[in-house]
């Protein structure tokens, strides 16, 4: 009995030590597929290598004492991985001071390491448990087959119950913390009750409130929500800044005095001067902190916004610290992107896409699938245009979006307002160069700085690249390699801003 339950719990304390272990990434290094593959692929690395290690050890000690001992071990390292991960993640982020993923591949892959311990020790429990279990060769099978379905459900209930219960109520330290006392009071059923005044001690820990993530002077605000780490910062000049997971780049900027941002924001600025009909429905998607919205609705004053944000929380925050519940017709809605345009008839003369997670562009809004619905949700001559990230001497990536923006609307155009931003568009029905190059002339006077940049630079695109498909679109993988060839050729990031920055 003590033995089944023993199991059980490791099996529990193994998942939500995974589901911790991406919260805990997520801040500096977001939660993408290459995360999640990077953090399931180490953790059954360690498994495997604490399967192998403890059949070995109990072949050669079958102790229960010695069990004990190792799930005691466990239950320490994990109790410690909240307390030294933050720190050292956010020294590493801070001494590279960069963008790159190159470089931010190797301090995760390096962060990670330190679930190697728990973890590996987790993986003895169960070859373990058998070992001492097994009264005859003949009852193997029954033995094995009870022990390990005891820790196929220990891990069911502790992925939901560390995911769906634990992270959302108590956060991601607590959580660990919490497991590290299960799996004393496991290590108390081997060893004895004696034992269980370090679980008192580890408990003790749950009264330490969470630390800060970051140390940022100027703070206004800092947290987790369901989906990622976010912060507002107030700069020098009383900007305030909103930054996501791991704050490399702004998501949304605000200032007191001025809507426009000189930042990636104010490339949307062009667009609706260039639909053939007055705009009068605009639809946001990746609405943040409002910086796009409240532009819009500043310098085009008949617009109707609808602002799509998947967070609630930044909505929340946003409201709080940059103003976002004064930006008149703006209506927020919280739902995914892809899944608002499935669900809504209504149609929009421009639809403006800002959906990154840095540093990635979610897949499921490049491929053609997606622009399908865009075009569907599009007045007749009405525009699409999203800003697609990049860096100086690779443009795979947008090559390849752009390529399926013109696979689906005939047509695509790019305006490379930024070093690391170009403005990507097309329109429900064609236009020509020069019907943009004179459009782009009715902008409102603030915008007016933008006009020359664009006429000089738009340009005709997706002539080249594959086209992405809900089946295969590799935009994970083509950001990661465009970022570490820049890197490896010396590039860092430089502050780049449009001439509408505030002075």
């Amino acid at each position: 009995m003590r033995l089944g339950l023993t199991v059980f719990i490791a099996g529990a304390a193994t998942l939500s030590v995974e589901i911790c272990a991406s919260r805990l990434l997520a801040p500096f290094f977001g939660n993408s597929t290459i995360v999640w593959a990077n953090v399931i692929g180490l953790i059954l690395v360690y498994l495997s290598v604490g399967y192998w290690f403890g059949g070995r050890l109990a072949d050669r000690r079958p102790q229960r004492a010695l069990l004990g001992r190792i799930i005691l071990a466990a239950a320490l390292a994990v109790a410690v991985v909240p307390f030294v991960a933050r720190p050292f993640l956010d020294a590493t982020v801070r001494e590279l001071d960069t963008a790159s993923l190159g470089a931010a591949v190797g301090s995760f892959i390096a962060a990670l390491a330190l679930f190697a311990v728990p973890v590996t020790l987790l993986g003895t429990v169960s070859p373990f448990a058998i070992r001492l279990a097994l009264p005859t060769v003949e009852r193997a099978g029954t033995v094995a087959g009870r022990l390990y379905s005891l820790s196929t459900i220990g891990s069911i209930l502790g992925t939901f119950g560390s995911a769906v219960v634990a992270v959302p109520l108590v956060g991601t330290q607590r959580t660990l913390i919490g497991t590290a006392v299960l799996l004393m009071l496991a290590a108390g059923l081997l060893l004895g009750a004696r034992w269980q005044v370090l679980t008192l001690g580890v408990a003790a820990l749950l009264a330490v409130p969470p630390g800060a993530i970051k140390s940022v002077h100027g703070m206004l605000y800092e947290g987790e929500s369901e989906y990622q780490y976010i912060d507002v910062r107030e700069r020098a000049d009383g900007s305030r800044v909103l930054e996501l997971n791991e704050g490399v780049v702004a998501n949304s900027l605000w200032y007191p005095h001025s809507v426009l941002t000189g930042g990636e924001w104010d490339m949307f600025l062009v667009v609706p001067p260039l639909v053939a009909h007055p705009v009068r429905t605009v639809l946001v998607l990746g609405n943040a902190g409002g910086s796009t919205a409240r532009a819009l609705a500043a310098l085009y004053p008949p617009v109707e916004i609808d602002g799509v944000e998947l967070d609630p929380k930044v909505t929340e925050v946003a409201r709080r610290f940059l103003g976002l519940n004064r930006i008149p017709r703006l209506h927020v809605i919280t739902a995914d992107a892809r899944a608002y345009l499935r669900s809504t008839d209504k149609r929009y003369d421009v639809i403006a896409i800002d959906t990154y997670r840095q540093p990635y562009i979610p897949f499921q809004v490049t491929t053609r699938e997606f622009f399908a619905l865009v075009r569907s949700r599009l007045t007749p001559g009405g525009a699409v245009a999203l800003n697609v990230a990049r860096v100086p001497g690779d443009r795979g990536l947008l090559r390849a979006v752009a390529a399926t923006v013109r696979a689906e609307l005939g047509q695509a155009w790019i305006w490379d307002a930024l070093r690391f931003n170009t403005l990507l568009f097309a329109f429900e029905s064609r236009v020509t160069h020069a019907e943009l190059v004179r459009g782009v002339g009715e902008a409102p006077e603030a915008v007016h700085p933008l006009v020359p940049l664009f006429r000089r630079q738009v340009a005709a695109a997706g002539f080249h690249g594959g086209v992405l498909t809900d089946d295969r679109a590799p935009v994970e993988w083509l950001a990661d390699r465009a970022i570490v060839s820049y890197v490896a050729g010396g590039g860092r990031l430089e502050d780049d801003h449009l001439p509408t920055r505030p002075r």
